[in-house]
């Protein structure tokens, strides 16, 4: 890794198919990896029923290790905010 160079931040988002707030910010986290190097994983909620019970629709959950960083909304500014700590150089 060279100077000023981050590791990436590994986050998970919670969501499903067909949830207009789930679109919106994964299109926001897209924004938001463009200014801080992310690893996205996408997690379809409808496909284990354990997460389903877990968030039914309070969705999307977007979560880095065990911290949740944003639920429902969050712009890509916040995002950025919030997982920069995360990126330790």
């Amino acid at each position: 890794m060279t100077a000023g160079t981050r590791r990436p931040v590994a986050v998970t988002l919670y969501s499903r198919p067909g949830c207009h707030l789930c679109e919106v910010m994964k299109a926001a986290l897209a924004e938001a990896a463009r200014r801080l190097p992310l690893s996205i994983q996408e997690v379809d909620i409808s496909a284990d029923p354990a997460l389903t019970a877990r968030y039914g629709h309070d969705i999307p959950v977007l979560v880095a290790g065990t911290q949740e960083v944003a639920r429902h909304r969050a712009t890509a500014d916040e995002i950025v905010a919030r997982l920069a700590p995360h990126a330790a150089p």
